[in-house]
């Protein structure tokens, strides 16, 4: 569970509270009682908490004994973005039963039409569970000016519990720098870890490279590796440029493990292919509960084309590193894949580019052909190709005309929710299943 700030308590209640402000804005142990009441706070009268990483939760207004109003706490510096949430409830009584309704969410469109629910876990019980679907409801409310509403039915069941509700699966910048550290003491030969740059918070942004091309021949002899080619390949991977978008945490957690593995596959890419990961492009934003938008509100994904090194460092020094790679008579830069998560829509698809050239438009749609073939989630429906020129800030758009035209740049998508497989894949899993991008299904690579 989260740490907060702080264990002191801040009274709430009556027609509405938006006290008890923690970390930037967020509820710290806000206490809610009933209109009235007065004295020390009663069993059942529920204490809020978001004041801890990754952490959102701006304000809850008592409607009822058994009923709340959340509000999302908008992105730091961009009231806008207001969709993420994450927060603590303690103080329960066993067997009481709340509705909460999330009144202020900044889209309409929202893959809680589609079956997805929030998700709950608990002190005794520490693995996320999704709430059952029946007691989840998403709608336009005439109580909140029109706009919709996710409203969930909960039971407490255990008094001394805390519990955690969360809008995804967390993945907090803490538990990435754990993972790195677990890397680092393996000393993999074909691995280094270096600062990319540092936040604007001071926190780091740590650049992975894998492959046989970071070997001396002495390493490579010790390993009976073949010698790598002359000229790698390089592959540019990044994620959580969005932090609110936590389901890119757990794919690239996963091809890391898979590529650092001694799986016949990994060892034969790793001789080709040199491996430029960025796991967390916006560290304070993750650590800040913001959905979309660095500490000082922006979009690191529309801001490609005029990033600057006071205002943006880590997206400033993953420019500069791909023009270097671009130039570099060493390798062949060959794709940048900038990996995101899509609320509205399930599975993973492209967003690619289109050209004039038709030989260079021909290359450009083979990566996800073959992602067609061989991955069971992704969907060709869904992937798109364009030129649309209010996305000329992103990532893909911006590297297709400032770098070589060899090089194919991507925005991978993948579902906050997950993906329906196309066939039953093992005993307990119904075919219409919905399949996460979590720890079981993404991590399938054990290295340690």
């Amino acid at each position: 569970m989260g740490d907060s700030d702080s264990d002191s308590e801040t009274e709430g209640g009556g027609g509405g509270a938006g006290g008890g402000r923690g970390r930037m804005g967020n509820v710290n142990r806000l206490v809610m009682r009933p209109p009235g009441h007065t004295g020390k706070a009663k069993k059942g009268h529920l204490v809020f908490d978001a004041s801890f990483e990754g952490g959102n939760l701006g304000k809850v207004e008592y409607v009822s004994e058994f009923e709340y109003d959340l509000y999302i706490r908008p992105d730091t510096c961009n009231p806008r973005y207001r969709l993420w949430f994450n927060f603590l409830v303690e103080n329960v009584r066993s067997d009481q039963r709340v509705i909460f309704n999330v009144v202020n969410f900044s889209k309409t469109k929202s893959l809680y039409r589609e079956g997805m629910t929030p998700l709950v876990k608990s002190t005794t019980r520490p693995k996320w569970q999704r709430i059952p679907s029946q007691t989840v409801y998403y709608y336009r409310s005439p109580d909140h000016s029109g706009g919709y509403v996710l409203s969930f039915a909960f039971c407490f069941d255990r008094d001394d519990d805390v519990y955690q509700f969360a809008y995804s699966y967390p993945y907090s910048h803490s538990r990435l720098l754990a993972f790195l550290d677990q890397i680092d003491a393996q000393r993999f030969p074909f691995f280094s870890r270096q600062l990319l740059a540092s936040s604007l918070q001071d926190r780091r942004v740590d650049l992975l490279t894998i492959g046989h091309s970071v070997m001396t021949p002495d390493e490579r002899g010790k390993l009976e590796c073949a010698e790598p080619v002359v000229k790698p390949r390089v592959v540019v991977l990044t994620g959580r440029l969005h932090p609110g978008e936590t389901p890119p945490s757990y794919v690239i957690h996963g091809l890391i493990a898979f590529l650092l593995s001694q799986d016949a596959v990994a060892q034969v890419l790793r001789n080709y292919v040199t491996f430029k990961i960025i796991p967390m492009m916006n560290p304070d934003g993750v650590f800040l509960g913001n959905y979309r938008s660095t500490l000082l509100g922006f979009d690191l994904n529309r801001n490609w084309t005029n990033a600057s090194p006071w205002s943006h460092p880590v997206l400033f020094a993953l420019k500069q590193l791909m023009h270097d790679l671009d130039k570099d008579p060493n390798c062949v830069l060959d794709m940048y894949l900038d990996v995101h998560a899509h609320s509205s829509l399930l599975g993973s698809f492209i967003y690619g580019n289109m050209y004039d050239d038709v030989y260079r438009l021909e290359r450009h749609l083979l990566f996800p052909k073959i992602l067609a073939q061989v991955a069971t989630d992704f969907s060709q429906h869904n992937t798109i190709y364009n030129r649309d020129p209010l996305k000329a800030g992103t990532g893909r758009r911006y590297l297709c005309g400032a770098l070589n035209s060899r090089v194919n740049s991507y925005t991978l998508e993948v579902s906050f929710h997950g993906f329906h497989p196309p066939f039953k894949t093992s005993p307990g899993l119904e075919s219409r299943s919905t399949i996460p991008y979590t720890e079981q299904y993404c991590i399938l690579t054990q290295i340690f």
